[in-house]
């Protein structure tokens, strides 16, 4: 055979191999308490960065499948990991506990997706400092996290999701970490969901930042299957951000400013909850449906007010939580709350029986609206005990 018919066919051989979807190769990771992770190794053909790939809460990490072997066959090798008590992984998930299911998240989840990250990075042809991170619906707020604790993750998939108030933070605090963002019109656990992703993508400012929405798809990643073209639009975001040209976080990029990065600047001031709730009040002048908070994260970050003692600040938060989100049975026990919290009984029955009035009609999933009902009950319940109603 001669030299060039073999340097032909090496041509096309490799030819094949890069426009090929990368095979997945499954690998075990142990954890120090003994607990077996699994996860599944899309390596690309060729040296390049890599990309970290945590599932929902109600799927597996074969649920990245569609989008990990395209990835590899784009140049970029990707790690789909099983949270523990997940898919294959070991370990209890506690289903009907969301007490130890918090402790879970909390305490073990950290630590796992660290491991599975540095599992990533020690692999042949990946680039430990050129990372990207994708979440889907409870992912959304590891992958957020896992950035904010590892400076080389340069790049964001957020699918349907939300973050807490230091994950919020973290995404404000460095605009130069770009964020694809997506999410369908009929979410079935969250009628909300293009609209809070659009406001993820809103919060650092960042030119790069991109939001897709979609009709239909439901949940997260659910929608790779009636849109194929969203592990498409993945697929080009990686290869912009982390191939063509990497983000950088030694690079100063300057924010663009909306009324969402204005509200939630004033509200990381110690002394900023009045001046914030003036930003809403203005924005929503110009816009009534203007969009500055989702309503879990102002519920979370009013009650981490409460919590340290600064109840007034605490109750401004709570109630424009509840003049945001009308209709939510648990923005008003959440204010009824603070309102105990701060000795204002009258409000605080008031708020509690406004939550119960509007508990039939919330769409939340009913395990939650049951939670509502019996904490807005203990309340009612305590105040007759210790203010009896006029």
């Amino acid at each position: 055979m001669s030299a060039k018919v073999v340097a032909l066919l090496l041509v096309l051989a490799t030819s094949r191999a890069l426009g090929a979807e990368a095979e997945g190769a499954d690998r075990r990771l142990e954890r120090p308490d003994g607990t077996m992770l699994k996860a599944t190794y899309y390596a690309a053909a060729k040296p390049g960065p890599g990309v970290l790939l945590l599932h929902m809460c109600n799927s597996n990490r074969k649920a990245w499948e569609p989008l990990a072997r395209q990835l590899g066959a784009a140049g970029i090798h990707a790690l789909a990991l099983d949270y523990r008590g997940f898919g294959e992984s070991k370990g209890e998930w506690f289903e009907n506990d969301f007490q130890k299911q918090q402790q879970v998240v909390n305490e073990k989840w950290p630590g796992d997706i660290d491991a599975a990250l540095a599992f990533l990075r020690a692999q042949a042809g990946v680039d430990k400092s050129r990372i990207g991170a994708a979440g889907g619906s409870c992912g959304v707020n590891q992958a957020v996290q896992v950035a904010s604790r590892h400076r080389e993750v340069r790049s964001l998939v957020l699918l349907a999701g939300g973050t807490n108030p230091q994950g919020l933070d973290f995404l404000r605090r460095n605009p130069w970490l770009p964020i694809f963002a997506s999410a369908a019109a009929d979410d079935q656990f969250d009628s909300d969901a293009p609209r809070s992703m659009e406001w993820l993508t809103e919060v650092s400012g960042n030119p790069r930042n991109k939001f897709v929405a979609f009709p239909d798809g439901r949940h997260g990643t659910e929608i790779f299957g009636p849109h194929p073209e969203l592990p498409r639009q993945i697929v080009t975001w990686y290869v912009d951000t982390l191939l063509k040209s990497p983000a950088d976080p030694g690079r100063a990029v300057a924010g663009k400013k909306t009324p969402v990065s204005e509200f939630w600047a004033a509200l990381a001031n110690p002394a900023g909850t009045s001046k914030a709730v003036q930003i809403f009040h203005e924005a929503r002048k110009t816009n009534p449906n203007a969009y500055l908070f989702p309503e879990a994260l102002m519920n979370q970050t009013a009650y981490e007010r409460l919590q340290a003692g600064q109840l007034k600040e605490a109750i401004e938060l709570f109630k424009l939580n509840a003049e945001a989100y009308p209709s939510s049975a648990n923005a008003y026990d959440s204010l009824g709350d603070a309102y105990l919290a701060d000795g204002q009984n009258d409000n605080a029955r008031a708020s509690s029986r406004k939550a119960l009035e509007l508990l039939p009609a919330d769409k939340r999933d009913e395990r939650f609206k049951e939670l509502i009902r019996q904490s807005a009950e203990e309340k009612l319940e305590k105040l007759r005990q210790i203010a009896p109603d006029k």
